[in-house]
């Protein structure tokens, strides 16, 4: 683990996250952004859901504070090439990053060098909505416990896909067969979509997913929905139980995304953004059209944020451990 991650909770926990330690540089930023484009790096390939929410972001930003804020897609390196981008940009609130928990909150375990510390290089400005995860499965199975008593039975048989080591699919469903005290078979793809169609066939048994992509094969009765992985069952979809309900109180995987600056932007600026943020995604309109995708309103501000990072930076980090994921 890289030693500069033990001061997560030091950093995330007091003034500010960074915002704080440019006070002394505000003298100039009143009239922010002005004539001066922002450019908000996205660390995804361009289209689907990053996009989503980059264009709410940038619209919404756009019409609340005035200038011109432009999406910047820098994919690469596990979604880390943008985030060490932003995170060693001069700190004066014309380059920023959205990303998810994943980023800022499980990457740098899973990565020896991940060229950012999560609780030292960002201003944290405010979450942006948080993905439901759900479990899915060949409609060979009825129901999740149908599979955990399975597994059960068959130790070492039952296997689950995920889109990586080390990523929150991985993560949250060693989580849940630690829990159900089961042995399972981890099968890593390169990618949601040719998971689940190898849990489509019955090739692999289950995995954790987001709705998106896995919408259109539960339509069409190629998955079965076993349970969503959240406090609360999702309005769209009433009938799917949570997975605390079956026997798994507090069960829950974070799925967040967030805006950030990098550590140091004055305080003016930061307080700017933190509003245009919240009121962006308190919309009722611009939630309306992230709904269907599985989104979900997140706590709004950026203490809400910081406490959230610290929350999951160490949650994570023992889950890494127990998993025996060796940093690569």
């Amino acid at each position: 683990m890289s030693a500069c991650l033990t001061l997560r909770r030091r950093a995330l926990l007091g003034a500010g996250g960074g915002a704080l330690l440019g006070l002394g540089s505000a003298r100039g930023q009143d009239g922010y952004p002005g004539q001066r484009p922002v450019s908000l790096v996205i660390p995804y390939a361009a289209g689907g859901i990053p996009d989503v929410f980059g264009n709410a972001i940038v619209r919404g930003l756009t019409e609340r504070l005035g200038g011109t804020f432009v999406m910047d897609h820098k994919p690469g390196a596990s979604t880390t090439l943008g985030a060490r981008l932003v995170a060693r940009a001069r700190p004066d609130g014309y380059t920023l990053v959205f990303a998810g928990n994943g980023t800022f909150s499980i990457t740098p375990f899973v990565l020896r060098n991940a060229g950012y510390d999560p609780a030292e290089d960002f201003t944290w400005l405010g979450m942006t909505g948080s993905a439901m995860y759900l479990f899915v499965a060949h409609p060979r199975w009825e129901s999740l416990q149908a599979l955990l008593i399975a597994a059960h039975r068959r130790p070492g048989e039952i296997s689950y896909a995920t889109w990586g080591v080390g990523s929150s699919a991985h993560l949250g469903t060693f989580d849940l067969a630690r829990r159900a005290g089961v042995d399972l078979v981890h099968v890593p793809y390169n990618g949601t979509a040719a998971a689940l169609t190898d849990v489509s066939t019955g090739r692999v048994d289950f995995m954790l997913s987001t709705l998106a992509p896995a919408k259109p094969h539960m339509e069409a009765g190629r998955v079965r929905a076993l349970g969503v992985a959240m406090p609360a069952r999702y309005r769209l979809l009433p009938e799917v139980p949570t997975v605390a309900e079956q026997g798994f109180p507090g069960y829950d995987v974070p799925n967040w995304t967030a805006v950030a600056g990098p550590a140091g932007l004055p305080a003016s600026v930061a307080t700017k953004l933190e509003g245009a943020l919240a009121a962006t995604f308190a919309d009722e309109q611009v939630m309306a059209r992230l709904e269907p995708l599985g989104i979900t309103p997140a706590p709004t501000g950026a203490q809400a944020l910081r406490e959230t990072v610290a929350r999951d930076l160490a949650a994570n980090g023992d889950l890494v451990r127990r998993a025996g994921i060796a940093p690569e």
